[in-house]
């Protein structure tokens, strides 16, 4: 039940079907996760998970080493890879600035490594790509404050918010609506 959307009935299957299985497929679920946590790491550089360190795209030579897209989980790179347009470097924060903090607790969070990255790199830009929601803006309003406290002159954008293909105006929110207006393009 400690899974993410797994709750007391999905969690009483699996165990069930496991139990059922005999010995074999627990055993190599067992060693599956053995040596996913033995084999897979953190990039030193950007703290996506991988085998190697750097990771494939940080050590990949034909990215632009001058743009970076803050991303909240390793999930997020993977959505905006698949896109096939972005080539430039992440930097995953590994959580959200939570709601009820009374400080950000900077130990957690990977802020600080952020700071320090664009302060020693030839950074021109930052791209801020959280989820567009409490916690996200929260996070993203803090990383904007202690950019711009370092390096006043810095480029920092967010992903452009607005409506999504295939809906209705009628349903939109306000905050949505008023988002895609400020947005607009020009075509």
């Amino acid at each position: 039940m400690r899974l993410p959307s797994v709750g007391r009935r999905t969690a009483e299957r699996f165990v069930f079907y496991l139990l059922k299985a005999g010995k074999k497929d627990p055993a190599e679920l067992a060693l599956a996760i053995k040596t996913l946590i033995a084999s897979v790491k953190s990039c030193a550089i950007c703290f996506d998970f991988s085998d190697r360190s750097p990771c494939v795209i940080c050590a990949d030579k034909n990215r632009d080493t001058t743009v970076i897209c803050v991303v909240a989980e390793p999930q997020d790179v993977q959505a905006v890879e698949r896109i096939g347009s972005y080539r430039g470097h992440y930097h995953i924060l590994r959580g959200l600035v939570p709601l009820d903090a009374i400080a950000v607790d900077e130990s957690i969070l990977k802020i600080p490594e952020l700071i320090t990255r664009v302060e020693k790199q030839l950074i021109s830009e930052v791209i801020i790509a959280l989820n567009p929601d409490l916690p996200g803006e929260t996070t993203a309003m803090y990383i904007e404050k202690l950019l711009k406290e370092k390096n006043a002159q810095l480029k920092i954008t967010r992903l452009a918010r607005g409506l999504p293909m295939g809906s209705d105006l009628q349903y939109a929110d306000e905050i949505t609506l008023a988002s895609a207006l400020k947005n607009r393009t020009t075509v």
